[in-house]
């Protein structure tokens, strides 16, 4: 079953839900968002009662985890996702795998008291449930704890104004340890006995040395060949210790100087987030959907020898820190697509709802991506005519 919701969906995921004839919940954020596609709606009885016999569940968007936990029809669905939402809690179930690693859970009225001394430096601070880099900070030194604890109340209130309470929230807040190193983003899904199958590998660059931006992903066929492996024997450690079953989920990882995986956090009950899991059908030829609800694995050794020497990648076309949204006369979208050389699809964004006004796919040879990086660490506002 499928779970639709804001803030989008895919002409691909409508048309993969319509071909699969996946059920879909009945609300009024999917009749919006789906507009006319026929879909095959189940109302929230014939849901709750398909999660209850232990029916396959996805969403496209953390925002509809809601309709899930609402009706705690399936406990241990709703175990899985807590350990995933709860950056904290997820922490502490996987801590046995990294015993060394250093992290702290702080409510936001300790955040003043809390002794930043007892942190490794640097270290990060953010929601226990976030999204999308939103009150995240890195502390260079216990000297600049209190600026950044002036900084979360000053966003406290903003937090929530463009994504729910359930999926970003200023209540409670981690500090744990900053991990250097290269970090990658992974589609995979549980099968019924707990073992990982991955969908896509992406690489999170960072553009500059204090990026935090969630501006471009890639993949590509050395990416799959060089970490299939080692992140499938990694996350099945994981699943393990999650009790993971049945489970799709978004794994964001980075490989230490040491060679150590470790973890950044675990999104339940999605692939990438925007239906940036999409990006798996243009990289790779294969519907990740598909490949979940009906335990489909990738023959990546017969996906692999069709492609090589190229890179997929996702950037996003996020707006400056502080533009005054209201003030966007219009988008040079031309100007932005100049950027890439074979765009494969450029997807338009309100950004009157949200700090984003496109989500751009496209392909090159992996040569090319030197340069696309020295032009992506510029700011976007070149592209943004105001008022």
């Amino acid at each position: 079953m499928f779970v639709i919701d804001y803030p989008y969906v895919s002409d691909y995921l409508l048309d993969s839900l319509r071909e699969l004839d996946l059920p879909v919940l009945d609300t009024p954020q999917a009749r919006s968002l789906a507009k006319d596609a026929p879909l095959a709606y189940v109302d929230e009885i014939e849901f709750s009662a398909r999660m209850a016999l232990g029916g396959k569940v996805c969403t496209n968007s953390e925002n509809g985890l809601g309709h899930v936990l609402r009706c705690r029809c399936n406990e241990d669905l709703a175990r899985q996702i807590d350990i995933c939402k709860d950056k904290a809690l997820f922490r502490e179930t996987v801590a046995a795998l990294h015993p060394d690693y250093v992290f702290h859970r702080i409510p936001f009225d300790g955040l003043a008291d809390f002794d930043a001394s007892s942190m490794p430096c640097p270290f990060v601070v953010k929601p226990t449930r976030g999204f999308f880099s939103l009150g995240v900070h890195v502390v260079d030194s216990p000297e600049d704890w209190p600026a950044a604890v002036k900084a979360i109340e000053g966003e406290r209130a903003a937090l929530n104004a463009e994504y729910p309470e359930a999926v970003v929230s200023g209540g409670e807040f981690i500090a744990e340890a900053s991990i250097d190193g290269e970090e990658y983003a992974i589609d995979v899904y549980f099968d019924a006995e707990g073992n990982p199958v991955i969908t896509n590998i992406m690489h999170h660059a960072f553009l500059y040395a204090d990026d935090i931006s969630d501006r471009l992903y890639y993949t590509s066929a050395r990416i799959i060949e060089t970490w299939l492996l080692p992140f499938t024997d990694y996350l099945r450690d994981v699943g393990r210790e999650c009790g993971f079953r049945n489970f799709a989920t978004h794994v964001e990882v980075r490989l230490t100087a040491t060679g150590d995986i470790l973890p950044i956090e675990a999104n339940p009950l999605r692939f990438a987030g925007w239906c940036v899991a999409d990006m798996t059908a243009m990289a790779w030829g294969f519907n990740p959907y598909e490949a979940y609800f009906k335990g489909l694995r990738p023959d990546w050794d017969a996906i692999l020898t069709a492609d090589q020497g190229h890179v997929t990648v996702m950037v996003i076309g996020d707006l400056p820190s502080g533009m005054d949204r209201t003030a966007i006369r219009s988008i040079d979208y031309d100007g932005f697509r100049s950027l890439f050389s074979n765009m494969l699809e450029l997807r338009k964004i309100d950004y009157m709802q949200y700090p984003v006004f496109a989500f751009a796919y496209a392909s090159m040879p992996e040569g090319e991506l030197d340069d696309l990086k020295t032009v992506l660490a510029q700011d976007f506002s070149r592209f943004v005519e105001m008022k």
